[in-house]
């Protein structure tokens, strides 16, 4: 997608997010409104959705798409780099990513955004694959990083 297009595309996505997310203050509500309008939303989309830490464990969460890899080896792949470097990952080839994680050979390009509480700490991660290679950029990043932050909006 053509980055003016996409620059528009995310600012109607994150207005329409902005009101359904205020409609519950339930966290996983929130999750899941957000996964659902982003992967039906954009096109390149081919897996969206959210890996939470529970015991220390990377463990899948709200998605849509096809079926996730329950729990992420640890400190292995994209989910955990994000995790550990506390930002956001952009990978343009995911089978030139040392240590990448397949949950299915489709996916091909990948963007990992961090996932912190109300208080700051990181939780987990957004993660959203692509078939296609090279699909996310900065825009994607910038983006995907502001709608995070609706989970927690008042």
């Amino acid at each position: 997608m053509e980055d003016h297009k996409k620059e528009g595309r995310y600012s109607r996505i994150y207005q329409q997010l902005e009101t359904l997310v205020r409609k519950s203050n339930n966290m996983q509500a929130r999750m899941a409104t957000i996964v659902a309008v982003l992967h039906h939303k954009m096109e390149y989309f081919f897996w969206t959705g959210f890996y939470l830490i529970d015991n220390g464990e990377m463990t899948v969460h709200i998605y849509q798409g096809p079926v996730a890899c329950q729990i992420l080896e640890k400190d292995k792949g994209v989910c955990w780099a994000a995790f550990n470097k506390k930002e956001t990952v952009v990978v343009e080839d995911v089978h030139q990513f040392p240590g990448h994680i397949a949950c299915d050979s489709r996916s091909n390009s990948e963007i990992v955004v961090p996932f912190k509480n109300r208080e700051g700490e990181i939780i987990g991660v957004l993660d959203v694959d692509s078939s296609e290679k090279a699909a996310f950029s900065e825009i994607d990043a910038r983006w995907l990083e502001k709608v995070m932050e609706l989970v927690w909006v008042s």
